[in-house]
């Protein structure tokens, strides 16, 4: 059993690795498995088929991510200092990626957004989760922030398009200001100082 779960999570990390390089539907069962020198039965026997196991790696980058940035905001109470922390995180795994394409879900979000599907209809679960969380980290924020303020929604909007340009221009550019310049923009935009 011990050897089984290895197994899988061999096969999961390696997804996630070749999803960010290829997209979900670029990965293909046999390239996998040939990296890591198993049969086509084998790779996807754990998961029951292909399609699970893209929802695998789908769930294990945004584990990833929450791990990365959301679980070092635990114990802190919600407010602008949260907030910042929140983008500096943000940003910075942006700047560091743990995944060779950027970011996943980015990424994931580009590749799927019009193929109708339970990956694209996980995926959109996780990317509303997120907006909501964002959302109310924002508000919780402009509580305690002199006003006006944009609406909460708004701005988790802004947030997020900011991310992907600078996720673009650190992946796609290679753009070595574009992290400090992303920062500085979503605070902005945030109502937070530079």
């Amino acid at each position: 059993m011990a050897e089984a779960a290895r197994t899988r999570e061999r096969i999961v990390r390696a997804a996630v690795l070749d999803a960010s390089r290829l997209g979900l539907e670029g990965l293909t069962v046999g390239a996998l498995a040939r990296r890591l020198d198993m049969s086509k039965a084998g790779l996807v026997g754990p998961f029951g088929s292909r399609e699970q196991l893209l929802m695998d790696a789908l769930e294990r980058a945004c584990q990833i991510f929450r791990a990365t940035v959301i679980a070092p905001l635990d114990g802190l109470p919600p407010g602008p200092d949260r907030l910042a922390r929140l983008i500096d995180g943000w940003v910075g795994y942006l700047a560091d990626c743990p995944f060779p394409g950027g970011c996943f879900i980015t990424a994931a979000s580009s590749e799927l957004d019009g193929r109708p599907g339970p990956l694209r209809e996980r995926l959109r679960e996780i990317v509303a989760s997120q907006r909501r969380a964002l959302t109310a980290e924002i508000a919780a924020a402009q509580a305690e922030l002199p006003g006006p303020h944009r609406p909460a929604e708004e701005v988790a909007a802004t947030l997020a398009g900011l991310s992907m340009a600078a996720n673009q221009e650190i992946q796609l550019l290679d753009d070595p200001s574009a992290p400090a310049r992303a920062r500085a923009a979503m605070r902005h935009a945030a109502g937070l100082h530079p």
